[in-house]
């Protein structure tokens, strides 16, 4: 069960490491799962204006995007500087508070709660590991279904080819900071049709930009 304490304990690294970014100051975030694998992420990535392999998949949203777990704004700011109507959603309040100071239209809302233009969306983001997002990639994803418009497009980033798959319990890390348990997932790019197929989604296209991997998704 996930408790308000943990999501809490969550909170408090990933925020502490956004402070750390924003400010300048070294700041790493460690995933750890609980088959001893462990990923790590430089949050000051996150504050950017633009990260190599952000172009072709802002290029795909051509119309009402919402950007799912959107940290401290950076797609959201993006595609609006673009003249695309976007939303920000994610459940930390100083990666929301972050993402409004940069321009970007963000909401404090976790993706699985009532939002704003539910069935309506075009186009549906899940960059930066997001396909993780409660340890259940099949469940998330067909929320998502359930948020696009009938001809929407969900646009996802997947682990590279030669990774492993893996769902279920973690924890992140951040230095000085102690670890905060959540569940969490990772899905390798060859692993993606299947997942998909049970959320009754379809890959429609998959590109690789500076080392990273995505794919387009649609209703079967």
């Amino acid at each position: 069960m996930i408790t308000a304490t943990r999501v809490a304990g969550v909170l408090a690294v990933y925020e502490r490491a956004l402070h750390d970014a924003v400010a300048g100051r070294p700041a790493t975030l460690t995933l750890r799962d609980d088959r001893g694998g462990a990923s790590a992420v430089n949050p000051s990535l996150w504050c950017r204006r633009r990260v190599p392999g952000d172009g072709r998949l802002l290029h795909r949203c051509g119309g009402p995007t919402l950007d799912v777990g959107c940290g401290p704004g950076r797609l959201t700011a993006a595609l609006l500087r673009q003249g695309v109507p976007a939303l920000g959603i994610d459940v930390s309040p100083v990666a929301v508070a972050l993402a409004r100071r940069r321009g970007a239209t963000a909401l404090c809302r976790d993706v699985f709660a009532p939002l704003p233009g539910h069935g309506r969306w075009r186009h549906l983001l899940l960059a930066d590991g997001n396909i993780g997002i409660g340890g259940d990639p099949v469940a998330l994803l067909r929320r998502c279904r359930s948020l696009l418009a009938r001809d929407g497009w969900l646009h996802a980033e997947v682990a590279p080819a030669g990774t492993r798959s893996w769902a279920g319990a973690a924890t992140l890390h951040a230095p000085g900071h102690e670890a905060a348990p959540l569940r969490w997932a990772a899905v390798a790019a060859p692993d993606l049709p299947a997942v998909a197929g049970r959320a009754a989604l379809r890959i429609e296209d998959t590109w690789r930009e500076a080392g990273r991997w995505f794919a387009t998704l649609t209703r079967q």
